[in-house]
């Protein structure tokens, strides 16, 4: 079967963005969304449709790695190309479901939750380029392309944190998100450049080829004790820390809140903040086979991140914020689950990593929408301001509470599955790595039905308007992701997305199921007891734990720290002294040779006065001169 169709996968959401965009204020606002969201379900049809004929056609043990399109479009000298192409694989298909399925969502939901907003028709046109962004970066047939995809993913999400653009808040959470991510960025570009140089190409298929020059025959240059590899590697992770927010390049995450919810769930579920994740597994058999060391950094990043901000998500009022903590942690870890894993049959991290990214989408972007609704309903994010919405949001309490219970590891739903297989993993590559993995699925558990009490039972505060469920267009998305939470687990993942694509053989493994389930309980039961009632019991602790507390709340003060960096050491003895060199050393020389011009030129105008006896004058002269020098030379 050709796959030529796929070409509208990319070209549908581009397409709605410039026709949206420059045709939105001339049409009603929900005309906007309406084509918005139904150009994205044709591309969700022909990504399902994508799905299933692949997956369910298999070559053999293995799928094929199919180039769909694959043109020529920068040729160097030498062999170096640069092709622009679409390319499915496993990984690729896999991400199209999860990209196009919460967008979807995205889309259904925001036509309740953004009706009657100012810029309607620019929120949608945004969307729609978001969408194309990631769209492009899952389906690059070679680094360079991904890399360009890379930065308009960047772009598109600077413009949906700013939406709100007359808030000073969301203009700073924008720039600080593109700032940082930049910075990240500058170090993927330098790291794909060093192992473009040393393997002569971009293209996916010959990078992890084993028989190929990145794998079958690394360059053997050596740099400050590691591998030219390893730091092309590390480097193109740097890229992949910025946009997956990993520790310490986090800080731009739980500041892009300043968004639309709905463009929250969008960023935190299924598609921006995973783009480390998949860049990492797109590279992993040259991880894996030439950068090992690359892969226990990430392993330790990522185990480091998901404690951090698991522990700062227990402290946090703001029920967004709390959640984009919690993305950080799960993101954390992916990481892991990539950093302890290997190659063919041992890539049972690999495979839990992205079974987890798949799970984690649609539980996660179910708790974003949730917490939108819930918003919608008390006009605030505080959950010091809510308490008792069971009572008046069923719909949106239920299906909140089965994200709860999917992320905290409950089984059967979908977050045990993958969880599970992250915590074996770990457990058979490093059980220090183990053992804080297990401790955070405790405090996740705790840290979200500390949210869940919170918002629906707790006590209920003195409303000013009685809370209502939201509208339909906002709930149907509700339901339609709690049952993908519900049943997620049970695809099987271990047969479709493997490091080396052919079936992994998995087993259950009580021990470690057990003590997964036991510490969630945990979590949730104590999370009952502080919280289920209004009760003095959360202060107490907060003041005994009065440094820690305070310390969690202020998110460690690191964005304090960067804040010192830059404003303080860099600006005084950096900025300021090439401020200084600038304007008087360069403006300085500069001003010196204007100055020194206008005064030559003031010295000689006369020379160009009109006045002929001055021109006889300065000829004479001029003759006469000449004359005496040629006789002086010549005697």
């Amino acid at each position: 079967m050709s796959y030529s169709y796929t070409l509208l996968i990319l070209l549908l959401p581009v397409l709605m963005f410039l026709f949206i965009g420059l045709t939105g204020n001339k049409m009603k606002p929900e005309v906007s969304g309406i084509l918005g969201t139904t150009g994205l379900f044709i591309i969700t049809l022909l990504s399902y449709f994508t799905a299933f004929y692949y997956f369910g056609h298999r070559s053999g043990e293995s799928f094929q790695t199919i180039e769909a399109y694959n043109f020529l479009w920068l040729q160097f000298t030498g062999t170096l190309i640069i092709n622009i192409g679409i390319l499915l694989d496993p990984l690729s298909v896999m991400m199209l479901v999860v990209i196009t399925t919460v967008s979807l969502m995205v889309h259904i939901y925001s036509l309740g939750y953004m009706k009657g907003e100012k810029g309607f028709a620019r929120y949608y046109a945004f969307l729609s380029l978001f969408t194309f962004s990631m769209l492009g970066l899952v389906l690059a047939t070679n680094i360079f392309q991904m890399y360009i995809f890379w930065e308009l993913v960047g772009v598109s999400s600077y413009l949906l944190i700013g939406f709100y653009y007359e808030r000073p808040t969301a203009v700073a959470a924008a720039k600080k998100a593109f700032i940082v991510t930049r910075f990240a960025d500058l170090g993927f570009l330098i790291g794909i450049l060093l192992l473009s140089f040393y393997t002569n190409t971009f293209n996916f298929i010959a990078l992890t080829d084993l028989n190929g020059l990145a794998i079958a025959q690394p360059t053997t240059a050596v740099f400050m004790g590691l591998s030219v590899t390893t730091w092309a590697m590390l480097l193109i992770f740097m890229g992949g820390a910025g946009k997956s927010a990993m520790f310490p390049l986090h800080i731009w995450l739980p500041d892009a809140m300043e968004g639309p919810t709905p463009v929250s769930a969008l960023i935190h579920a299924a598609t921006m903040v995973v783009a480390g994740v998949y860049l990492v597994a797109r590279l992993f058999p040259v991880y894996s086979f030439t950068a090992p060391e690359s892969l226990e950094i990430i392993a330790y990043i990522g185990s480091f991140t998901s404690l951090f901000a698991a522990v700062i998500a227990c402290t946090q009022l703001d029920i967004k914020r709390v959640l984009a903590f919690s993305t950080l942690s799960q993101i954390g870890y992916m990481m892991v689950a990539l950093g302890v894993s290997g190659y063919g049959a041992e890539g049972l991290g690999y495979m839990a990593s992205l079974f987890h990214l798949f799970t984690h989408a649609f539980f996660k972007a179910l708790l974003f929408l949730g917490a939108g609704s819930v918003i919608h309903a008390v006009h605030s994010n505080l959950m010091t301001d809510m308490g008792g919405l069971r009572k008046y949001m069923p719909i949106t309490h239920i299906t909140f509470l089965i994200a709860c219970l999917t992320i905290a590891g409950i089984p059967p739903l979908s977050g045990f599955f993958s969880k599970d297989e992250i915590l074996v993993a770990a457990f058979e590559h490093n059980k220090i790595i183990f053992a804080v993995q297990w401790i955070v699925a405790g405090i996740t558990a705790f840290y979200m039905f500390r949210l869940y009490f919170n918002i629906f039972w707790n006590r209920t505060p003195e409303y000013h308007h009685a809370p209502h469920e939201s509208p339909v267009t906002m709930t149907i998305p509700l339901i339609i992701l709690a049952a993908a939470s519900i049943f997620a687990g049970f695809v099987p993942f271990h047969d479709l997305v493997t490091s080396d694509g052919n079936p992994l053989h998995t087993e259950f493994h009580a021990f470690i199921a057990v003590p997964s389930i036991a510490i969630a309980v945990v979590g949730i039961i104590l999370a009952a007891m502080l919280y289920y009632r209004k009760n003095s019991k959360p202060e107490t602790i907060a003041k005994t734990l009065k440094g820690l507390y305070a310390l969690a709340f202020h998110k460690f003060y690191i964005d304090e720290v960067y804040l010192f960096i830059t404003h303080k050491v860099i600006f005084n003895f950096i900025s300021r002294p090439v401020a200084w060199f600038d304007r008087h050393i360069v403006d300085g020389t500069m001003n010196l040779i204007g100055n020194a011009t206008v005064s030559a030129s003031g010295s000689i105008k006369k020379m160009q006065s009109g006045q002929v006896q001055w021109y006889i004058w300065y000829f004479t002269s001029g003759v006469l001169l000449l004359v005496f020098l040629i006789l002086y030379l010549t005697y």
